[in-house]
């Protein structure tokens, strides 16, 4: 098993908008195996140990890539309707 302590790879940019907004969410509860890294300006999450497409925005999927252009203009998803009576869990 590897040991990252996150400090050696901490990413400098996002890699779905390539913002520099990234900040250590959390890390593994057995000390340097992991680190949770998120950008608070698209909200992509991704752990120090997942492969490169995930982790590096040279790598990361061109398809899927944001720009701040983009993320000002995307559609808000829906709201969530309440429950019908009878739908809710045990039928009532």
């Amino acid at each position: 098993m590897t040991v990252d302590d996150g400090a050696a790879d901490r990413p400098t940019a996002c890699p779905r908008c390539r913002s520099t907004t990234v900040g250590v969410q959390a890390t593994s509860p057995v000390p340097g195996v992991w680190t949770l890294f998120s950008c608070s300006t698209c909200l992509y999450t991704w752990r120090s140990t997942e492969p490169a497409e995930n982790t590096d925005p040279d790598h990361y999927p061109e398809a899927f890539r944001l720009t701040p252009d983009q993320l000002a203009t995307l559609p808000v998803a829906p709201t969530i309707p309440p429950l019908r009576a009878g739908d809710a869990p045990g039928g009532s």
